[in-house]
């Protein structure tokens, strides 16, 4: 049995939209955030970090495995759906799958993350911001680029790269504006949202504040 521990408005909504496009079978434990917007102590309690997601992989001898980090999360459900999400055999498709699965984390976040900081701050965060949008701009250039030429981030099918995808892009819609000039990204975030698995992964994850609006 898989078992989602769900913050509201965090990077688990992707794993929910995930379990949703394999079908697979879940349930999810709900955690509400700190009026300071932190992870509540409940999740230390699961896993040492604190931090959503975590899921739990119950097996029927009553053994669990305990997985953090949304990329190794979603790769070990590609795992043990029979590679379902994963790339094509193509090399190329294999090698963009593994680099969107860590560049979502590893490269456009921390800059997002930068300017939400920044925002915070007064005088001297607009400041730093002035600085760092061009960083994001880099990247959201690139992202475009990549999606003019296919349709999906590895390939011409959604992968696991798409899901780790989502919520970077998704922010920098909601919080930095900066993704309808980019018609072939606009374009791939109305795919994500229409998609019935992403819907159901809303009605089950509850609020979620970089949702598109209802229509």
């Amino acid at each position: 049995m898989l078992v989602v521990h769900h913050l509201n408005n965090s990077r688990s909504q992707r794993v929910l939209w995930m379990l949703e496009e394999l079908g697979l079978d879940y349930q999810i434990r709900f955690y509400k955030r700190n009026p300071d917007m932190t992870a509540p102590d409940a999740l230390k309690r699961i896993h040492p970090l604190g931090k959503s997601p975590i899921v739990e992989d119950i097996g029927d001898d009553g053994n669990r495995m305990i997985l953090v980090e949304t990329g190794a999360i979603c790769q070990y459900l590609v795992d043990k759906s029979a590679g379902r999400l994963g790339p094509s055999e193509d090399p190329e498709d294999v090698y963009r799958y593994r680099q969107f699965l860590h560049y979502a984390e590893g490269s456009v976040m921390p800059v997002l993350l930068a300017l939400l900081v920044l925002s915070k701050v007064p005088l001297l965060g607009r400041l730093g911001a002035k600085r760092i949008r061009p960083m994001l701009d880099v990247h959201l250039d690139y992202v475009e680029s990549e999606l003019s030429s296919r349709q999906w981030f590895a390939g011409e099918t959604l992968t696991a790269a798409d899901i780790m995808m989502s919520f970077p892009l998704e922010t920098a819609a909601k919080r930095a504006g900066e993704v309808t000039p980019r018609p072939a990204t606009a374009d791939w975030l109305k795919r994500i949202h229409d998609r019935p698995a992403y819907r159901r992964a809303l009605e089950k994850g509850g609020r979620y504040a970089y949702a598109p609006r209802p229509r």
